[in-house]
């Protein structure tokens, strides 16, 4: 019976080899090393898989002394080690892969030599580094210069274990390792992959009219199936040899275009064709890459999502070899499957899985199918009256209010609503929430993510009204705190909760219901216009900070409004220009479905025109204003309704 002892057995190739090894020897023990937190996943597939009792997992940590495994733990005959934990990531920081690449193969090295086991480590292409021409098998120093940490670290971890004494070893060097070729799966965006949504849009050029395509050079790409395959039939080949190196590559390589012919189908774009040589196009990259020129680039790349480390690695400058591993895995059954057969299905694959836009594709049906849409103080008002237009529309809405009660009603009036013409009904639920408490927001937006998974637009519209003049509220400091506890912190509080969500999913729309105030700046809205000018001012800076991760904001500025929040001012009972309830909601819709920067009214561009070309007229109409409409009896105290906690409702929306 042959021991095995694996490092890196959770991840996108060690789980693959972990498979076709219990696969390949139905008798052997393998035991995997894994950390304290990994533990329990790695247990609940193993036991789902009926492995428990091959499968042994040892407790530990690459990085640790003795791998972090106790002295008293369990020991037993390893045979072979199988070192596949590392930083894939060339974005990592440097600090990280010199831990993980570099110092976790020393201790991979030592644990192997204290067992007198031979180690099987999986090194890499990057070895090469910048190297031109050919690289075999037998080529390791070859003077080459590394361009990112990646390959330096990989370079110096193959190093360890070449010069570690006594140590029997074989390498394994990959190409660059792209999805199954049966299935397309894939664990994570990395190297082409994250070129793939800009292919995208060549799926709508003709695709009988070859493209043309500058000469970018070469890649060497293989699935992960083939990795795993190869490295498993190669562990006892030759067994009486070692000290051997192999390559896991495409031996005929192919030049990026290539790579996109294969790949195009899956999007039905056309085929390229390589018509600017690339002795001519390379000098251009290059210079991209250096002084000024470098800095425009990699914000470039920013803000489309890829780092610039890959633009810098894109192209291979080296041509590997495998003229002694390609017949050994030939002779034992395991062939490279060709790039075009499976292109297609590692488009497949990210389009379905892995592609960051995917969350933000519209329904053919409409806009609103299928989102789900929370609203604060969707209870009632404005709130409610967009609840129901985006039920109609075939929306998931998320109500928010404080009363349990007038939830439960909206709720049943909402699903009561008739759907569009071949639009889905939608459906609402409601959660009871303080949105003034941060602890009761972040309960709930958990309650929620688990409930419908995600999130696709906040509404932050549930308000607090206050109408006085500052000279009557010298004493009155609470009504500020109140308004501003609400209508600014309360929506920070959601957008704070939701926001981390949206941008892991590349997707996220908040719509600020915000005030005509905002623009008018009238008198006895002081706390109130304040307030929502905050809320504007901190959505606004945080949409230009979430722009590459999709996530937008839209204000809408509502005007004097007909609820339940303008019925202790009498002076607006009959007053000219005030809109209705669902007037105003379909301006909230609008900018739910069309997402603009802002949504303004007619009268609220004028209010802002005035400010800004006859500021001192403006103020002087505001003032008459001021004086010919007073105060509210509930913002003097004189009334005794169920309004008065508002210390005189009275706001412009």
């Amino acid at each position: 019976m042959t021991n095995y002892f694996l490092t890196g057995a959770s991840g996108f190739i060690g789980r693959r080899v972990l498979d076709r090894l219990l696969e390949a020897d139905p008798d052997a023990t393998i035991r995997v090393l894994v950390r304290e937190q990994s533990l329990a996943r790695l247990a609940a597939r193993l036991h789902a898989h009926g492995l428990d009792d091959r499968v042994i997992p040892v407790v530990g940590d690459l990085t640790s002394p003795g791998l972090g495994i106790p002295a008293d733990a369990e020991s037993a005959d390893i045979d072979h080690v199988l070192h596949l934990a590392a930083i894939y990531d060339m974005d990592a920081s440097a600090e990280a892969q010199q831990a993980a690449n570099v110092d976790g193969t020393r201790r991979v090295v030592e644990f192997a030599l204290a067992n007198d086991a031979l180690l099987h480590h999986v090194s890499s292409i990057a070895v090469a580094g910048d190297h031109r021409g050919d690289f075999t098998e037998n080529d390791f120093d070859a003077g080459q210069g590394f361009p990112t940490p990646y390959h330096r670290t990989k370079y110096e971890a193959e190093k360890v274990v070449r010069e570690a004494d006594g140590l029997r070893w074989r390498v394994y060097r990959p190409g660059v390792v792209v999805g199954d070729s049966h299935t397309g799966e894939m664990d994570k965006v990395d190297g082409p992959y994250y070129f793939f949504g800009h292919l995208a849009a060549l799926g709508r050029l003709p695709s009988a009219i070859p493209l043309p395509f500058p000469d970018l050079g070469w890649t060497n790409i293989v699935p992960v199936d083939y990795v795993a395959d190869a490295m498993v039939a190669l562990l006892d080949a030759e067994p009486d040899t070692d000290r051997r190196v192999f390559h896991l590559t495409d031996p005929r390589s192919n030049r990026i275009t290539d790579m996109y012919n294969a790949i195009a189908p899956g999007f039905a774009g056309p085929r390229g064709r390589s018509v600017i040589p690339n002795r001519l196009v390379e000098p251009v990259l290059s210079a991209a890459g250096t002084g000024p020129f470098k800095v425009i680039r990699d914000l470039t790349a920013a803000q489309q999502g890829i780092p610039p480390t890959i633009l810098d690695t894109l192209s291979l400058p080296t041509r590997f070899r495998a003229d002694t591993t390609v017949p050994l895995l030939r002779s034992r059954g395991v062939e490279l499957p060709d790039l075009r057969d499976y292109g297609p299905r590692l488009w497949t694959y990210w389009s379905e899985n892995l592609d960051s836009s995917r969350h933000r594709r519209r329904d053919p049906r409409g806009p609103l199918v299928g989102r789900n849409i929370l609203i604060t103080g969707g209870s009632a008002g404005i709130g409610k009256a967009t609840a129901r237009m985006c039920v109609a529309r075939g929306a998931n809405v998320i109500i928010v209010a404080r009363k349990a009660d007038d939830l439960d009603a909206a709720v049943a009036e909402l699903n009561a609503t008739p759907s569009r013409d071949h639009i889905p009904p939608g459906r609402a639920t409601a959660y009871q929430c303080d949105i003034t408490d941060e602890e009761s927001v972040l309960a709930m937006v958990k309650s929620v993510l688990a409930d419908h998974g995600h999130v696709d637009v906040l509404v932050n519209n549930a308000g607090r009204s206050i109408r006085r003049a500052t000279l009557n509220s010298v004493d009155r400091a609470h009504d500020y705190q109140r308004t501003m506890a609400v209508n600014y912190f309360g929506a920070v509080n959601l957008t704070l909760a939701i926001l981390p969500h949206m941008v892991e999913r590349q997707s996220g729309h908040i719509v600020n219901v915000t005030s005509i105030a905002v623009q008018s700046k009238g008198a006895r809205f002081g706390a109130y216009a304040a307030s929502k000018a905050a809320l504007e001012a901190f959505g606004d800076a945080t949409g230009a900070e979430t722009l590459s991760d999709h996530v937008t904001f839209t204000n809408v500025r509502l005007p004097l409004t007909k609820t339940r929040m303008i019925a202790p001012t009498e002076a607006y009972d009959n007053a000219a220009g005030v809109w209705g309830v669902d007037k105003a909601a379909s301006r909230v819709l609008h900018g739910i479905q069309h997402r603009p920067r802002r949504v303004n009214s007619a009268l609220g561009n004028l209010a802002e025109l005035g400010h800004h070309v006859a500021p001192r007229l403006t103020t002087r109409i505001l003032h008459q204003e001021y004086l010919m409409i007073g105060e509210s009896a509930a913002s003097l105290g004189t009334t005794t309704d169920g309004n008065r906690d508002d210390n005189g409702s009275g706001t412009p929306r």
